[in-house]
């Protein structure tokens, strides 16, 4: 073959290998994610979910864990205080036994609303302030599924109060009756959500009520969940 020859086989396979490059770098960049297609980032979990709408969540404190309430009135500058923890939170169980031999009908467990079960909320309440004063969770507190706050009704808190009694029995005085500085006592709501629901959080008002006339009060975000904080 002549040189000639060569030289020409040489430039054309270059030329073939070329052309094959270049192919594959343009498929290469038609795969490649472009910035208008980037995969968008994952939103944060909002962290108050189930806190009233506008109200100030003073905490997020877990089962278990103490935390402050601090309550005030218009028409006096004392302040009742109580440290308060949420022990626990039972769904979809018969109520205590203990509880129902107060009722009416001693022993009978009155069913709860179609399509929903009982929740019995757990706590502990001790009074941190200076002088004798009273907390109910009746009108204080709501279970939360997600963003879907439960409020006890009033069948509901008149089963709450079966746990007041004996308790009471037991030398126990229920707080809505006040108790003694340094005193402690238990505290039980019963609220009702759907069955198969599990709750996630707990809503403490800091204060008797849920909201007031100046607004939504301020409370504490008890998690039912682990939610890895530190």
């Amino acid at each position: 073959m002549s040189s000639r020859a060569s030289t020409s086989a040489a430039l054309g396979a270059a030329s073939a290998l070329l052309m094959v490059t270049a192919c594959a770098a343009a498929t290469s960049s038609g795969t490649t994610s472009s910035p208008n297609s980037a995969v968008p980032a994952a939103t944060t979990p909002d962290p108050d979910v189930g806190a009233p709408p506008g109200a100030e969540v003073l905490g997020r404190p877990a089962v278990g864990e103490p935390f402050k309430l601090t309550i005030g009135y218009s028409d006096t500058s004392a302040l009742d205080e109580f440290e308060v923890t949420v022990d626990e939170v039972r769904c979809g169980e018969p109520l205590d036994p203990k509880a129902l031999a107060h009722a009416a009908a001693p022993g009978t467990e009155p069913p709860p609303e179609e399509g929903k079960q009982y929740c019995v909320v757990s706590m502990e309440i001790r009074n941190v302030g200076k002088s004798e004063a009273d907390w109910s969770a009746d009108d204080a507190i709501t279970l939360n599924v997600d963003d879907t706050a439960y409020s006890p009704t009033q069948s509901d808190n008149e089963l709450a109060g079966l746990y007041a009694q004996y308790w009471s029995d037991q030398g126990k005085t229920d707080p809505s009756f006040g108790i003694n500085p340094s005193s402690r006592s238990p505290e039980h709501a019963v609220v009702q959500i759907p069955v198969g629901d599990e709750p996630t959080t707990v809503w403490v008002a800091s204060g008797n009520l849920l909201e007031t006339i100046d607004g939504v009060e301020p409370g504490y975000l008890v998690q039912l969940r682990d939610t890895g904080r530190s």
